[in-house]
């Protein structure tokens, strides 16, 4: 038996910045097509043209790429059923809905937003569902087309049939329910002629083939009125699965109160956007096998909808930056630097991000990693080596008992060498022989008066790293561990 063609699609409104919970929903869809041999398809839903914007769609676009989830099919790339943003689309909304009110299954209303909200209220005052009371459906044709000759303002409602149940499987949460008593005739063209997001998301969605709408649970109850819309336009409705919605610690709705929301921010804040996905990835779903941290390819092979589980998503940044600092360690780290070059010029550190400063950058790594949660922390991290205080690591050397001493033997071991790991470890132990004095009676004093700091990295790291990016960045003054040590 041939398999179905799996086409999926990542349809975000462009009116702002890409939400994670957004994200894994883009992730899932595209995880399932890849391990489908299916095609992921990114739609534009941008007829909300008070709040969409060219640079918000450019931004989304942007960040879906740096997380790795290039679409097959979209406005940028085209493909076999363009156009791929909404408000190119009209013309076929507008067909859509002719053959809707030709059938007898949409009709005008002008009743006005007060009029609704009026209904609205009353209905939840009785304690009924609060929907719209069908008031225009009994309209006659002469009334209707005489009031919109005039130019009276109207809007199309979808007709929903009477007294019936309307139920869906859904991969996720299994058989759905809803009777039509509680949905009412929904807005379908608005009265300025836009099509509404249950009309339209119909429209796109048949018309591009999509087989399986995968989204958050707050798209639930639409789901009944589209299956309604794509039975009277003699379409067949793809399958759903409906996501559980990403929460905060405190089981709200993630939201900016809880912190970074957006794909924008971590990736500006140095998350890894192999270290993001994976960790989306995680938030309702699991790859089996007992392991959290999988790569996207054997994430794609192993995914599975009816593996993903209907309970709340807890969005945890401690355990995300568990999963960035396994991702820094494994990464080159060649990419690391030059990733991490930009906090280092921001912080003044080094110059423009040449050649050079990308040497220092490099150089000085090794010390940050393990030790740091994302790639802006790391300039923090190494800042002694940029820079030094001499009053501060002298004061420092006087407050060990051994202090001076131990600092002296050591810069006599030293003498005009640059350090390596190999060199550093060998002054120190002559150091030790000379003075008697080891363990952390030795390597403190050492440790403050190169960097001026109580503690830090690991000695025989940081210290080389201080002659190296001094013979990098020669025209940053007091690098060299000969300079720090002569000023003791």
């Amino acid at each position: 038996m041939t398999p179905p063609v799996i086409r999926v699609r990542f349809a975000p409104s462009p009116s702002g910045l890409l939400h994670v919970g957004n994200a894994r929903t883009a992730l899932f869809n595209f995880l399932l097509a890849r391990g489908q041999g299916g095609t992921f398809v990114l739609r534009v839903e941008d007829t909300d043209t008070e709040r969409s914007s060219r640079a918000s769609e450019d931004g989304i676009k942007d960040d879906l790429r740096w997380l790795g989830l290039q679409w097959d099919e979209g406005p940028d790339i085209g493909g076999p059923y363009p156009p791929y943003r909404q408000s190119e689309r009209m013309e076929r909304y507008r067909l859509a809905a002719d053959r809707l009110i030709m059938a007898g299954r949409a009709y005008y209303c002008f009743c006005s937003g007060e009029q609704v909200e009026q209904e609205r209220a009353a209905a939840l005052a009785a304690g009924r569902p609060p929907r719209y009371s069908g008031r225009c459906r009994a309209l006659d044709v002469a009334e209707v087309t005489r009031r919109r000759a005039a130019g009276e303002p109207a809007a199309l409602r979808f007709a929903v049939p009477a007294n019936r149940d309307v139920t869906f499987t859904d991969l996720v949460r299994g058989d759905v329910t809803f009777h039509t008593d509680v949905i009412g005739d929904p807005v379908i063209v608005r009265s300025g002629g836009g099509p509404a997001y249950n009309f339209a998301v119909v429209v796109d969605d048949a018309e591009m083939a999509i087989s399986h709408v995968i989204r958050g649970e707050d798209h639930i109850s639409n789901t009944p009125r589209q299956i309604l819309i794509y039975e009277a336009l003699d379409w067949v409705p793809p399958v759903f699965a409906h996501l559980s919605l990403v929460m905060g610690p405190d089981h709200a709705p993630l939201s900016k109160r809880h912190g970074a929301t957006s794909v924008s921010e971590f990736r500006a804040r140095g998350y890894l956007p192999e270290a993001l996905v994976n960790y989306l990835a995680l938030l309702g779903w699991s790859p089996g096998e007992g392991q959290e941290l999988v790569a996207m390819a054997d994430m794609a092979r192993r995914f599975d909808l009816t593996r993903v589980s209907h309970s709340a998503a807890v969005f945890d940044v401690e355990k995300l930056a568990w999963v960035n600092r396994h991702y820094m360690k494994e990464a080159d780290p060649d990419r690391i630097a030059a990733l991490t070059l930009p906090w280092f010029v921001a912080a003044g550190m080094v110059g423009d991000g040449g050649a050079e400063a990308l040497r220092a950058v490099q150089s000085v790594w090794p010390m940050a990693i393990g030790a740091v949660d994302r790639l802006e922390e790391v300039p923090a991290r190494v800042a002694f080596v940029f820079g030094w205080d001499p009053v501060e690591a002298r004061r420092l050397v006087a407050a060990e008992p051994d202090g001076t001493r131990v600092v002296a033997a050591f810069a006599d071991a030293v003498g005009d060498q640059v350090l390596t790991r190999e060199s550093f470890r060998a002054a120190a132990t002559r150091a030790r022989e000379v003075t008697g004095v080891k363990g952390r009676a030795l390597f403190h004093p050492i440790r403050v008066a190169l960097t001026g700091w109580d503690s830090g990295p690991e000695l025989d790291l940081a210290v080389p790293a201080i002659d190296q990016v001094a013979a990098v960045l020669a025209d940053v003054p007091n690098c060299a561990t000969r300079a720090r040590l002569s000023s003791q």
